[in-house]
């Protein structure tokens, strides 16, 4: 059962810290938890991990194929291997090795690919992934989650190394964000949660533009406009009876994620309303056919349309579309 913070606007805990912290409790119980870094460790704090627990921690170094293999190796001789490295490392660099060594072999390889889309900010472009959740969303029987924030982080990893077989990942930003949950709130993998109520508009978000999204459905209320917000934080499997019961009696349903249009959230829900029969106005608001690029976090989140302002604008759009004299829409990140 989970609980919201009273103040969002406090500065919230590093999702890192959460992770290492987490792995290292597991680790006191349970010595086949292993945790396995890409020479990453001042970035995602594992070197703490190296230093409390150094016969539980392997350094592979600039190598993710490897580390995947590695895993999975390990993985055959009973051990519960936890990976990480930037994204774009975690997901379209070792792919192959996630799909074969991994999933194919039925392995288990739970990977945290931190700093995804706009949150990577200095390291640019070749660190910037926008198309990891569509490349993880496609292999057989994989977990897929956002976190939204450092309570639920925490969970999120310390449910990963209990499901056993499989491939389980995990995004999220390395640093501080903004709060959504209380502490010791709990989750369900495969069920999203509905973090305010509304009528007119349904709004279904992941990671940390959760807390966005809740910012723009404040504002909108003000106009007198009634949204409702899920946390979508298990992308796969997808909560396909709440998307489709939310959406019935809505004027319209929006995805609001930091990914591609293509691949992610959103084409994950307009199928499921699709092939339900749902007919409902629907846009995707993400990223569009754009690569990534250098710069602070702030500055890239405004550059790609992603803040609370610009799901407004969206939602606003869609009621221009039906005659109520609002904004165009802005639904793709362009």
């Amino acid at each position: 059962m989970f609980q919201l913070v009273d103040d969002r606007s406090q500065k919230g805990g590093e999702l890192r810290a959460a992770v290492v912290q987490t792995l290292q409790a597991a680790m006191e119980t349970n010595k086949q938890v292993v945790a396995l870094e890409a020479d990453l460790g001042g970035a995602s704090g594992f070197t703490k991990i190296a230093k409390s627990h150094p016969n539980q921690f392997v350094q592979c170094g600039i190598a993710e194929a490897d580390m995947m293999g590695i895993a999975a190796g390990m993985s055959s001789e009973g051990f519960v291997p936890f990976c990480h490295t930037f994204g774009p490392f975690a997901t379209r660099r070792a792919f192959d090795q996630i799909y074969l060594s991994g999933a194919y072999a039925g392995n288990t390889v739970n990977i945290y690919g931190s700093d995804p889309g706009f949150t990577v900010a200095a390291n640019g472009g070749t660190h910037t992934t926008y198309e990891d959740v569509a490349l993880m969303r496609t292999i057989p029987g994989v977990v897929v989650c956002d976190a939204a924030d450092a309570v639920q982080m925490a969970w999120i990893v310390n449910e990963f190394l209990g499901l056993g077989t499989g491939v389980h990942y995990v995004r999220g930003n390395r640093k501080n964000v903004r709060p959504v949950y209380a502490e010791g709130s709990t989750f369900e993998l495969g069920r999203g949660n509905v973090v305010r109520p509304g009528t007119d508009v349904l709004v279904i978000a992941a990671g940390q533009l959760v807390s966005d999204a809740l910012d723009a459905a404040e504002e909108l209320a003000e106009k007198g406009v009634s949204v409702e917000v899920v946390d979508m934080f298990c992308i796969k499997p997808l909560d396909t009876e709440l998307v489709c019961k939310e959406a019935v009696g809505k004027k319209a349903v929006v995805t609001f994620e930091n990914h591609n249009v293509i691949g992610g959230l959103g084409e994950a829900v307009a199928a499921t309303l699709c092939e339900a029969g749902v007919c409902v106005s629907f846009r995707r608001h993400g990223v569009s056919e754009r690569f990534g690029q250098v710069g602070p976090a702030d500055f890239l989140q405004q550059e790609y349309r992603l803040t609370a302002k610009d799901l407004v604008a969206t939602i606003e759009g869609l009621f221009a579309d039906h005659g109520h004299g609002h904004e165009e829409p802005v639904s793709d990140g362009r």
